[in-house]
């Protein structure tokens, strides 16, 4: 496993343990010539599944790019890095158990939305402002009426 700190090829495991929902092994390394450590996540490789964007384009679903999004709109806030790796694990879980390969990204930006509003009222405004792509004033406060 090359270290992410300065590229060594060479690390070591220092600890191993599943995760909590048992469909990971999460591993603790540390760089042979830095010396710096880092996490590292071993799952089963399953069938993709596939994100239809707005445009039409297909991409392969990334669980990052959830975390990044919920990152953005949880700036400041009292949102913990676990509870954004939370809801970013259960959308994917979701879609896993849906046993579908294709998925709207507009279904997994409502899920996350579903997620984030109980946890923290204004990251999820903030989540939905860039998610929904408001064009004005008048959207923005119609949404939040609704609410």
């Amino acid at each position: 496993m090359k270290c992410i700190y300065c590229g060594n090829a060479e690390s070591k495991v220092i600890d191993s343990r599943a995760t909590d929902e048992d469909n990971a092994i999460r591993r603790r390394r540390q760089c042979l010539k830095c010396g710096k450590r880092w996490t590292t996540y071993e799952t089963v490789e399953n069938n993709p599944i596939l994100v239809i964007k707005k445009n039409g384009s297909i991409q392969p679903f990334d669980k990052n790019k959830i975390i990044n999004g919920i990152l953005k709109a949880c700036e400041k806030r009292p949102v913990s890095l676990i509870e954004i790796e939370n809801i970013a694990s259960s959308v994917e879980k979701v879609l896993k158990d849906n046993l579908q390969h294709e998925v709207e990204s507009i279904k997994i930006g409502e899920m996350v939305m579903e997620m984030l509003k109980p946890l923290d009222q204004i990251s999820y405004v903030r989540f939905a402002s860039v998610y929904r792509q408001f064009t004005d004033a008048e959207n923005f406060i119609s949404f939040l009426k609704d609410q």
